[in-house]
């Protein structure tokens, strides 16, 4: 195995831990515990799985590896604050589409090299790779595991 591919490897690894952790918790999760706001008057619960679920199905279109799962999860989950829209889907939906889409994502991440892992993403120009090198769709995985991780944070204080 070259260097390339063990620290491809070990980022991988890094966010299946963290997708791992936060499905492990949401599933422990009663339906009551998904109403629970992170603080008062913050995002429910059920809205973070609902988030994260959304902004993992679209890291197929900022790695450029194809079509999203569930794009109208956009307009209640990333474009609109919580409570905004009377009608979410039910934990228990959006825990299968959690699994799906985090599945598929990560079936499409494997798949590539450790070359095409340091290309640019779509949300930038090759020129702007030219000028950081560093924003490119490896520093995506990682900043998209920070973020799974962060709101983990907020679930389990809040599940209590």
């Amino acid at each position: 195995m070259t260097t390339e591919q063990l620290m491809i490897d070990t980022a991988l690894a890094s966010w299946r831990q963290a997708v791992a952790q936060v499905s492990e918790t949401f599933n422990s999760l009663t339906d009551e515990q998904f109403q629970r706001e992170v603080a008062p008057g913050k995002n429910r619960i059920l809205y973070l799985l609902g988030h994260l679920t959304a902004v993992n199905d679209a890291m197929l279109i900022i790695l450029g590896l194809g079509d999203r799962l569930h794009p109208e999860l956009d307009a209640l989950f990333v474009k609109n604050p919580d409570k905004v829209s009377k009608e979410l889907p039910t934990a228990a939906n959006l825990k299968k589409y959690w699994a799906e889409v985090n599945q598929n994502v990560l079936h499409k991440m494997e798949a590539l090299s450790p070359r095409e892992w340091l290309q640019r993403h779509t949300a930038m120009t090759d020129e702007d790779l030219t000028k950081n090198p560093t924003r490119n769709r490896l520093n995506i995985l990682l900043s998209r595991a920070r973020h799974v991780s962060y709101h983990l944070g907020q679930v389990v204080l809040a599940r209590n």
